[in-house]
């Protein structure tokens, strides 16, 4: 079983798990709302709402 660490989901302010590998820059999903977070630091670990991506085309 992998290990995991809890963090404070920034939408819903639950406390949820997450795994304890994840990089700043990582895509987590809220196990609480299904929304994707972005690890945004890893001291202390900080979790933000992840942008959404928008269209690229070709400009």
């Amino acid at each position: 079983m992998a290990a995991t660490i809890t963090a404070e989901d920034p939408l819903t302010g639950e406390e949820i798990e997450i795994p304890a590998d994840v990089e700043v820059g990582e895509i987590v999903d809220s196990p609480a709302t299904g929304a994707e977070l972005e690890v945004v630091s890893t001291d202390p670990l900080t979790l933000e709402e992840a942008p959404e991506l928008e269209e690229d085309w070709g400009e």
